[in-house]
This record gives C-alpha cells, sequence and structure tokens, in this order.
C-alpha cells in the first residue's frame, strides 16, 4: 500500500474507514448483496441453469454440451493417478460438498433445531417416512420387475431449496411454523435418501478400502473426541474418506455427510466465559487505544484484536460456523453447476406421446406428485388423529396438505439417485430425467396455488 493510499482512507462521521470509491461501489453491492441472502435466490438460479441446460441439450451446442461433459480429467502424484470424466467430477466429487451441507443441517435439526423437541419432530419425521415410502411403492406398481424397478429411489427425495424457495414467494400468506415443517421434512427426507443411497444404490463392494474408510472415520471420531475444533484436520481426513469410499464401490459422496457428522457441535467457550474474556481484551484494548494511530502502526491493539477474533472463533461452535460458511457456496455454485450438468435432457415433440406413456417417466411423475401429496399428507392425518403429533401452531391441515404438494419438487436429489439407479442406460436415465423436470414443475406451480388461495395474509403477521 502506498502512502497516498494510506492517507485517503479517511473515517467517516460512523467511524469507518473507506477507500476513495469504496462508498460508490457499497451502494451497488449492498441490494446486491441482499438479493443473494434471499430464500428464494437460490431456487431462482437452480431454475435458471436447468432451462439453460435444456437449451444447451436442445439447441445448436447439444453436441458440445455433450462432448464437454464427457471430457476426461486426471489429477496424479507420481504412479498414481484418479482420471474420470467431467460429469463425473461433479456428480461423486463437487456434490460432496452438498452432502456435507446437508450433514451439517441433519446434525443441527437434530441437536438443536426443530427435529431436538420430540413434540415438534413427529409429525415431520412421520410426514417424511409417507412421502418416502407412499411415492416409492407407486413407482414401483408402475414399474414392478426389469431394469426400470431399480428407479424406486427416485421420487423419494423433495428438494429443500426449491421447495422453500416457492414457499418463500408466498410471504405473510403462510405462517412461518408451516415454512419449518416443510424444511424439517425435507431435511428428514434428506437423511432417508443418504441411507438409500448408502445400502441399495452400491453395487460391488471393495473390502480393503472400505476397511480402510472405516479407520477414517474412527479417526475423525477421535478428532470430535480429543476436542480439536480446527476444521483443517477433518477436511483432510475427509478427502481420504471420499477416495476411500470411491475405491470402496460405497457412493463417494457420503463422505460429506459423515465428515459433516464428526464435525463437533460445541464451542470452546460458553457464553459466560466469553463475557468475561472479552470485557477482559476490551478493557486491555481501550488502555492500548492512542488516538490518530491504525492498527496497522499499535502493535498492543493488533495483539487484542487478534485475542478478540480467537475469543470469538472459540464461542462459536465449528459446525454452526461451517454451515454458515458453506452454505453459499453451495447454493450459488455447487447445485447450480450439478443441475447445469445434469438437467440437459433432449426433448423431441414427435415422440412426446412415447415419452409421457413411458413406465420409467409415469413412476417418477406419479411418485413425484401423487405419492408425496398422498404420502405426506396420510401420514400427517393419521399422526394428528390418533394424538401421536399436533398440527404446528397457525396452521391448518390444508395448508399441510398444500406443503406436501411442494414436497412434490425433487430435482436436484432425485437427479443424483437417476444417476446411480440408471447408470449406462441412457434410455431410462432420459425418461427418468424428464419424469423429475415435468412434475417438479407441475407440483412448484400446484403447491403455490393452493397455498396461496388456503392462506389468510390478515391473520398472519409479516415475515
Amino acid at each position: 500500500m502506498s502512502k497516498t493510499e494510506y492517507n485517503d482512507q479517511k473515517p467517516t462521521e460512523d467511524g469507518l474507514n473507506l477507500a476513495p470509491w469504496e462508498r460508490q461501489f457499497r451502494r451497488i453491492l449492498t441490494p446486491f448483496e441482499e438479493f443473494l441472502h434471499r430464500q428464494t435466490t437460490s431456487g431462482l438460479l437452480l431454475m435458471a441453469m436447468a432451462v439453460l441446460a435444456l437449451i444447451l441439450a436442445n439447441g445448436p451446442f447439444a453436441e458440445t454440451y455433450s462432448e464437454v461433459l464427457r471430457i476426461y480429467v486426471g489429477i496424479g502424484f507420481g504412479d498414481w493417478s484418479l482420471k474420470m470424466s467431467l460429469h463425473h467430477w461433479i456428480n461423486d466429487g463437487l456434490m460432496v460438498f452438498f452432502f456435507f451441507v446437508i450433514g451439517l443441517e441433519l446434525k443441527r435439526e437434530f441437536l438443536v433445531g426443530e427435529l431436538a423437541d420430540r413434540r415438534n419432530a413427529v409429525l415431520p419425521i412421520v410426514a417424511a417416512i409417507g412421502g418416502m415410502v407412499v411415492p416409492a411403492l407407486f413407482y414401483i406398481a408402475l414399474n414392478p420387475q426389469g431394469d426400470a424397478a431399480a428407479g424406486w429411489g427416485i421420487p423419494m427425495a423433495t428438494d429443500i431449496a426449491f421447495a422453500t424457495g416457492v414457499m418463500a414467494l408466498l410471504g405473510a400468506r403462510v405462517p412461518k411454523a408451516l415454512v419449518t415443517f416443510l424444511i424439517a421434512l425435507a431435511i428428514v427426507d434428506d437423511l432417508g435418501a443418504v441411507m438409500v443411497i448408502a445400502v441399495f444404490y452400491t453395487e460391488t463392494i471393495a473390502l480393503l478400502p472400505l476397511f480402510m474408510a472405516a479407520l477414517l472415520v474412527i479417526a475423525l471420531i477421535g478428532l470430535n473426541r480429543s476436542g480439536v475444533r480446527n476444521p483443517v484436520p477433518y477436511f483432510i481426513i475427509s478427502v481420504l474418506l471420499w477416495y476411500a469410499l470411491l475405491s470402496s464401490g460405497v457412493h463417494a459422496t457420503l463422505a460429506g455427510v459423515i465428515g459433516a457428522m464428526t464435525v463437533p457441535a460445541y464451542p470452546k467457550y460458553n457464553p459466560s466465559k466469553f463475557s468475561a474474556h472479552v470485557r477482559t481484551l476490551m478493557d486491555r484494548f481501550d488502555a492500548s487505544n492512542q488516538p490518530g494511530r491504525s492498527v496497522m502502526t499499535n502493535i498492543a491493539l493488533r495483539s487484542e484484536v487478534q485475542a478478540l477474533r480467537n475469543g470469538v472463533i472459540g464461542v462459536e461452535a465449528p459446525l454452526q460456523r461451517l454451515e454458515h460458511f458453506w452454505h453459499m457456496p453451495v447454493a450459488f455454485v455447487v447445485i447450480p453447476i450439478f443441475a447445469l450438468a445434469n438437467a440437459g435432457i433432449p426433448i423431441e415433440i414427435g415422440a412426446l406421446g412415447q415419452t409421457l406413456s413411458n413406465p420409467v417417466m409415469m413412476g417418477v411423475s406419479v411418485g413425484l406428485i401423487l405419492g408425496k401429496f398422498i404420502g405426506i399428507t396420510g401420514a400427517s392425518w393419521l399422526a394428528i388423529k390418533f394424538g401421536v403429533a399436533v398440527l404446528p401452531s397457525a396452521t391448518r391441515f390444508s395448508q399441510i396438505a398444500g406443503a406436501s404438494l411442494l414436497a412434490g419438487i425433487g430435482f436436484t436429489m432425485s437427479i443424483f439417485v437417476a444417476q446411480l439407479a440408471f447408470a449406462g442406460q441412457d434410455e431410462m436415465l432420459l425418461m427418468a430425467k424428464t419424469g423429475i423436470l415435468g412434475a417438479s414443475l407441475l407440483a412448484g406451480v400446484s403447491g403455490f396455488v393452493w397455498l396461496y388461495l388456503t392462506g389468510n395474509p390478515a391473520s398472519e403477521p409479516k415475515q
């Protein structure tokens, strides 16, 4: 930094040091940052990437789009190398971060979230089970045997980003408790999907890599039990776990969930200890402060600032910190790239009738729309009827039915399961993706309309 540059950063009336152009940039960036943090934004971006993928797959760049995804990319050290197509790197590598965030969300929900309280957890758990079992049964009824039967897990999933994004568009027309119900349901749904992937979509098992994976899991647990809160050792071991699972035949993305489950959920300092620590540091900070001198030229002040930073890190649980850090990269980079790589399906208008009557396409569509609606609504009604669960506060049962329609938006996880179920079977995979996209669109629109009509903004507080 030049002396001129240093002198140009003059404090404002509120005590902020702003560079010459910074005030103008802040005026531009602040609305953009607010837009990024809205619940609907990640869903809109996901939708845009899906539309772009469809355009690329059905336009003049269709061949280029396909060829780019088939490009082989490798890494190597000495005699060791790992090569996969770009498509596989996205699905088996990049999506680990998506599953890592899912794992963090699952752990938080079961420890301190909606699912930590039995009274609040029963309804979304029962509803999620109904919303997984009934869609699978609908699919099996239409595809009882043969290779097509492997797709039974596809309509079980709910896309949490899309579903909550659509509900967020309704604003005050839906109670906050209904949004919480849908999020909790989708999280339990994700847990079910992870278990299905681990148990039913693993073809062959290599015992030695699986044994190595087990040792790495023990190492992760050991880090947790030893009070290690630095995320770097967890990251390194989780990368090794990813490779071990990839070599074992178990789907490698499960390394993300396993790694997340071992991240400590407790901070170093409790609130009282942190408060006392900060007060001591602030007294020393004030004593070291010299008017007219910046932090850069005051060694004592720099030391107290660093100690304050370490204290803030110490009072925040690593799980909480990592979930906050990875939320936006996953929502705005990982999932959109996945959608761009997987939502591109060629559409032939002349064969539309044949496509709509295809058993795989019908099984996925009926499972996501009708299966989710009947499964979630039916299971919720039974749980409430027999006194096992109660309706969320300020929520009507008709709104639970509307949320069950939104749960039919399968997209991300459904496409992921379809890739596993129909690996190497392009025609069935195409039919499954067509069913997912069509059903997700219909579920989103019908769920939005249902909740809009059943909502009562006058009786709900502003959100």
